[in-house]
């Protein structure tokens, strides 16, 4: 039942930053008068599309982090029970081997029929505890899409952002981008700032 959840959480920044997107279009063209719209000065004082590196984020953002260690350590505990459970019902397999040849056959028949029934029993709980581990990831990315995409939303309107885009190296939409429009060290250093405010 090994859940790697450290390759599951990283998946979800890429979905997270990619709401940023949808969420920052706050400031509309259409609002803008437009002659100020035409002007060069306009155009260049502020950036209206901005980027941010999607594996800086992961590596740098303390929530992420957490996150990450919450959902590793909930699956080492629910692979070490699971673990745990499958050798109880190990050690009574083996112990009737070990006895089937001197047992009276209608004991070794009972016996057999509690061994699949507990097997039964282990693959039932195996099976849920996964389906509980998955459940909880779902939760704790949900919660990360919200919060980076709220604060996405905000940073965006703050700083006159049209556009807040993302990438990674593994999956590169940004093939290139002038550096002058990479925010992430700004955006990582807020979102740490407001995760830190939260957890006092």
């Amino acid at each position: 039942m090994k859940i790697n959840a450290s390759i599951v959480t990283k998946s979800v920044l890429a979905l997270a930053l990619a709401a940023g997107v949808t969420a920052c279009n706050q400031n509309k063209t259409a609002d803008k008068p437009a002659a100020a719209a035409s002007t060069p000065a306009a155009t260049s004082a502020t950036a209206e599309i901005v980027f941010v590196n999607q594996d800086s984020l992961g590596n740098n953002y303390a929530y992420f982090k957490d996150m990450t260690k919450r959902l590793e350590e909930k699956a080492k505990a629910a692979d070490a029970d699971v673990a745990s459970r499958r050798q109880a019902v190990q050690r009574e397999v083996a112990e009737y081997q070990r006895n089937a040849a001197t047992m009276a056959a209608d004991k070794r028949e009972a016996t057999e029929k509690h061994l699949n029934q507990k097997g039964q029993e282990f693959q039932q709980y195996q099976q849920n505890a996964g389906a509980a581990l998955q459940q909880d990831q779902v939760t704790e990315q949900n919660k990360l899409y919200e919060k980076i995409a709220a604060f996405t939303k905000t940073y965006a309107k703050e700083k006159g952002y049209k556009m807040v885009l993302t990438f990674t190296r593994a999956n590169s939409t940004v093939l290139y981008g002038d550096p002058s429009l990479e925010v992430t060290a700004d955006f990582v250093k807020r979102l740490n700032e407001e995760y830190a405010k939260e957890k006092k």
